[in-house]
């Protein structure tokens, strides 16, 4: 008898024992999905994080590695381990792929749909057979065929935030925006946003419906929505500002050295700031910003990210490896000084050409 009380009382105190760690792991998780600041995107009711994550490397687009060969379970992982630290802010495109992204994403976040903050695109022209057209398209029938099919990708029933990726110029923007708000009453989607359209083109969607996000490159390298006034129609119509390729597409990294780095079929190498004297000039300038990033003991990526961040806007820097996604979460919490503030202005001041971000047929879809 006693010892089967005794048996009994060793059983209690394991089990109260397991219960209280699994109790301080639920904590511990909890503390972790909350390690990031959240922050209000726009003036629509949208909280995300002070920084996202960047999903279009973790796949091909039409054929070719984006930022190197992509490893789905790495980046699933990846995924996974930016949700233990706070960052549930993904972005993605029914163009990468095409669609493939999309349903990388879906397996990620199977299961936990709801502790994450998914943002999708459409505009690209994707036809029947899941191939690109390479055409733009922003028509009211077109707008609702791509939102089912994302829906479908993603494995959910709603996305949070639903981008135009491009401007199609032979559909009115009041038309694209009236579809994509149509799909916001249905409960599809959550907030709609816009992605490389001028300050015009903000100022007449928004009047259709209220647009949460605007989406443009964005970095020390790339500063045009700036000189454009496309910053300051934003503040001016309380639209956030999410600055996509916040390293300069790998650049602000420091670790491009050569062009030679790239391999064959990289895209990079069809862009001008990668090319020729453009390509070493912007080395000199990489340099340069890595001596302020060694004298703060960082990285030169974290220190591209802390300065997006210290504008006050969004970065959602892309990357598909664990080691990077930590690294790019601990910079959205680092503060820059008022001296290292204006030393990296002056490296890169603004105005400064740093070679054209896209190659010509690129350039003729963007701040439209």
């Amino acid at each position: 008898m006693d010892t089967t009380i005794r048996d009994w009382d060793t059983f209690l105190f394991i089990s109260l024992s397991t219960f209280v760690l699994l109790i301080d792991d639920y904590k511990i998780q909890i503390h972790k999905m909350d390690s990031i600041e959240k922050v209000k995107l726009g003036s629509q009711g949208l909280m995300v994080p002070k920084i996202g994550l960047g999903c279009m490397g973790m796949t091909k687009i039409a054929g070719a590695d984006i930022y190197g060969k992509a490893d789905e379970a790495e980046s699933i992982a990846t995924i996974h381990r930016s949700l233990e630290l706070g960052g549930n802010f993904l972005d993605t495109a029914d163009l990468y792929g095409p669609l493939e992204n999309e349903r990388l994403i879906a397996k990620a976040i199977k299961g936990n749909r709801e502790h994450y903050i998914i943002a999708t695109k459409f505009g690209f022209e994707i036809d029947d057979n899941e191939q690109l057209t390479w055409q733009y398209n922003g028509k009211k029938d077109y707008v609702k065929k791509a939102v089912e099919r994302s829906l479908k990708n993603l494995g959910t029933d709603y996305i949070d935030l639903y981008y135009l990726h491009r401007l199609d110029p032979n559909t009115p923007i009041e038309e694209t925006v009236g579809a994509m708000a149509e799909l916001v009453k249905e409960g599809k989607v959550g907030y709609i946003g816009l992605s490389e359209v001028s300050a015009e083109t903000i100022k007449k969607a928004h009047k259709i419906h209220p647009l949460t996000a605007v989406q443009t490159e964005y970095s020390l390298f790339e500063r045009t929505v700036e000189e454009a006034g496309i910053l300051a129609t934003l503040e001016e119509l309380g639209i956030g500002f999410v600055a996509y390729s916040p390293l300069g597409r790998g650049f602000l990294s420091g670790d491009i050295k050569n062009p030679d780095d790239f391999p064959d079929n990289d895209f990079r190498k069809s862009i001008p700031r990668f090319q020729g004297e453009m390509f070493y000039k912007n080395i000199e300038l990489v340099n340069e910003i890595k001596k302020v990033a060694e004298g703060k003991s960082i990285t030169a990526s974290q220190l591209a990210i802390a300065w997006v961040v210290s504008k006050g806007f969004l970065p959602i820097p892309g990357t598909k490896r664990i080691k990077y996604v930590e690294q790019n979460i601990e910079a959205a919490s680092m503060i820059l000084t008022t001296e290292e503030l204006e030393k990296l202005e002056a490296i890169v001041p603004l105005g400064t050409s740093t070679g054209a971000r896209y190659d010509e047929a690129g350039m003729s879809g963007i701040d439209q």
